[in-house]
């Protein structure tokens, strides 16, 4: 159908670009960012010629623990972007308070025009849910459940690095967006109408579009391949049972995302035909139904916050008991809640539009669900408890992110409950209440991930993150939780809407002003952040793991492999004999790492095939979002002419001999001992290595 705006057959509408202003400071500051950011890695790679390193060792992997740290660079990456934005929402708002309020850089109030501010606050909903959060959990999930479980490798390796890169693909395309067109202002969720080719001319609800159905696939094949995992590669006496509670919700979460996804994937394909060739599935006035869209949203929109919930909490499970010495509280009562979790988590879905209208009966119906949520949740909180009680609680780094974890769960656990009572819905839906309890939920998770960070970082790189740093960096981040939430929370009850560019009342500037405290501490987080990783790779020697086990009380399988493990995992399969199988073999005194017998070891071969698939996906994702009919029909080839030459290449795998095998093993075992020899001669210690806050790690 016809497009506004200029359109040529072969550029598409990119001729629209020529229409837009890039005058903005803000765009000519990310630009710069980028630019700089750009130049300053390749020159390094360069200079110190790591280009075939990263393209034989990382960009081609098919390694499970490498591929899971590409996708949290990638997470963290766009966290950093969704961030940078939200601090910009915050400050403007505190500037745009009353008429009396200046305006800067063309803004009649504040420093950003209402469109800016809606595209703003879209992007920043989509980065942070689907390109942030997401990629950093499904990260851990790579990186910790094969090992965790005793596998060598995930149960489809190239499937695993194709989810990477359309990852990547899409965060690519998101990024594209802020230099290259524009970006939607329809609001994360696409509300209808605004998402309609008559409200949205140009190609920002396009890009938005492209980008989550690209990262949609992404997730489905990924979740397809976590489940094929847990369910068939576990070592010798891994039951179902004996599972860690990680790798638990991990199987959760991926369930929820085989079945969510395709939901998201027909609306957004259903709204991608209304409007590229004129069909009414929600346009009102052509017969549609826009509430049909929101239905399928949020049937997808709700399990999802569970998929991305779900593994903070198995986060939490791994972290307490190793720090409270103890082991997690009632196991199968924490399966049970998690799996009902995820059950519940598909009769939700309303409760984000009681004030639709459907009636009584209904909205009674997705209130008592929603409550429902409130049991399988408290078993977990108070499980937690328990496995505190009466145990040695060591307040290290990961047990403070942890801590802070539970602490956000029961605040955002009540609000939840209140928004669940339709009556308090009405009367707030719509307001920042809302959005300070999502935020709060989703705090759960970035204070879990972090604490995640901190627990598993010796285990997949061999030396401890700066501790010093990395408190001060825990309560940076924790004093700015609270100054930029609690005000929100009260000025939800005040009246204020969301979404504002301009603040009526200049009574709410105060709780505004703790809001931009708030996110003045959370920017001095993120430089201690910054700062803990450069200190702590620039002294990583003296901060070496000298054991398999970083911590010392640690739990489950995973910490029978050495820090880092090899890329093969386990040199002989383990047998498990309990779901906290590393605990019980300290308690046995099986520690070694040595197996009795080597065998041989089969492994998947690095692939470039991810990569280029990449490559004709971003042409496609591309084309799709400018119309460029003969870049999109060509770039479907090429990704079909890939798929088709993996079919038939042969050489996709290879066996190391078990005497290899052996010998790596040695070597690495022989390289610990030595280590531990070394600290030993430097601390003077027989028996204990290094002490971290008052614990001594066994050397």
């Amino acid at each position: 159908m016809d497009v506004q705006g200029p359109s040529n057959a072969l550029f598409g509408r990119l001729p629209m670009i020529l229409d837009l202003h890039y005058d903005n400071p803000w765009l000519i500051f990310a630009a710069g960012l980028v630019v700089i950011g750009g130049i300053g890695i390749v020159g390094l790679l360069t200079y110190f010629k790591l280009w075939g390193w990263l393209w034989k060792d990382w960009l081609t992997t098919v390694d499970h623990k490498k591929i899971g740290i590409m996708y949290i660079i990638v997470g963290l990456v766009m966290l950093f972007r969704g961030f940078f934005e939200a601090a910009m929402i915050r400050t403007h708002q505190a500037m745009a308070v009353g008429p009396d309020s200046p305006g800067f850089l063309g803004a009649v109030h504040g420093y950003l025009t209402p469109f800016h501010i809606s595209e703003i606050f879209t992007v920043h909903g989509t980065i942070m849910i689907l390109l942030a959060v997401t990629p950093i959990l499904v990260g851990f999930m790579n990186l910790i459940v094969p090992i965790q479980i005793g596998a060598r490798d995930m149960a489809y390796p190239f499937l695993n690095a194709v989810g990477l890169w359309l990852t990547t693909v899409a965060a690519a395309l998101c990024m594209v967006s802020l230099f290259v067109g524009s970006f939607s202002h329809a609001g994360w969720v696409g509300l209808t109408p605004l998402t309609q080719l008559d409200y949205s001319p140009g190609v920002g609800v396009d890009y938005w579009i492209w980008i989550i159905q690209i990262s949609a696939i992404g997730s489905t094949v990924g979740a397809l391949n976590l489940i094929a995992t847990i369910l068939k590669m576990r070592a010798p006496g891994m039951t179902m049972m004996r599972m860690p509670i990680f790798s638990w919700t991990t199987l959760a979460t991926n369930i929820i995302g085989l079945t969510s996804f395709p939901l998201l994937t027909v609306a957004l394909f259903l709204l991608t035909l209304d409007r590229y060739i004129g069909t009414h599935f929600f346009t009102a006035d052509g017969g549609g139904n826009f509430m049909m869209y929101t239905n399928l949203f949020w049937l997808w929109g709700h399990p999802e916050v569970y998929f991305v919930v779900l593994p903070a909490f198995g986060f939490l499970s791994e972290i307490i008991p190793t720090f409270s010495e103890k082991p997690l509280f009632n196991h199968t009562s924490m399966i049970v809640a998690t799996m009902g979790i995820a059950g519940v988590s598909w009769l939700v879905w309303l409760h984000h539009f009681f004030i639709m209208g459907a009636g009584p009966q209904v909205n009674t119906f997705f209130s008592i669900a929603t409550m429902l949520v409130g049991i399988p949740t408290g078993v977990k909180v108070f499980n937690w408890a328990f496995t505190m009680y009466k145990g040695r609680v060591r307040l290290e780094a990961p047990m403070l992110w942890a801590l802070a974890a539970v602490l956000m769960l029961i605040g955002g656990g009540m609000t939840g409950m209140m928004l669940a009572i339709p009556a308090i819905n009405y009367v707030s839906h719509n307001s920042v209440f809302v959005v300070a309890h999502f935020h709060n939920m989703f705090l759960i998770i970035a204070f879990a991930i972090f604490g995640a960070v901190t627990f598993w970082w010796p285990k997949a790189f061999g030396f401890y993150l700066d501790d010093r740093l990395g408190r001060i960096f825990f309560w940076l981040f924790w004093a700015g939780s609270v100054f930029v939430f609690v005000p929100m929370y009260a000025l939800g009850f005040l009246g204020m809407t969301r979404r504002l560019d301009y603040i009526a009342h200049p009574s709410w500037w105060p709780l505004l002003a703790m809001e931009v405290i708030g996110i003045a501490l959370y920017v001095a987080s993120v430089a201690a952040f910054v700062l803990q990783m450069y200190i702590s790779i620039r002294d990583r020697k003296q901060n070496a793991v000298r054991t398999s086990d970083a911590w010392e009380t640690s739990r489950s399988l995973e910490w029978l492999t050495p820090c880092p493990p090899p890329f093969y995992n386990f040199a002989a399969s383990p047998i498990v004999h309990s779901n906290d199988e590393w605990a019980w073999r300290r308690e046995h005194g099986i520690t070694t790492l040595r197996a009795e017998k080597y065998n041989d070891v089969h492994m998947p071969k690095n692939s470039a095939v991810p990569v280029v698939l990449a490559f004709f996906t971003m042409a496609f994702g591309f084309a799709g979002v400018w119309r460029i009919e003969w870049l999109f029909v060509a770039s479907i080839i090429g990704i079909t002419a890939t798929l088709v030459f993996r079919m038939f290449q042969k050489d996709i795998d290879y066996n190391i001999p078990a005497a290899e095998v052996e010998a790596m093993e040695n070597e690495t075992l022989s390289n610990m001992d030595t280590e531990a020899q070394e600290s030993v001669r430097q601390t003077g210690e027989l028996e204990d290595g290094p002490v971290r806050d008052g614990h001594a790690h066994n050397a």
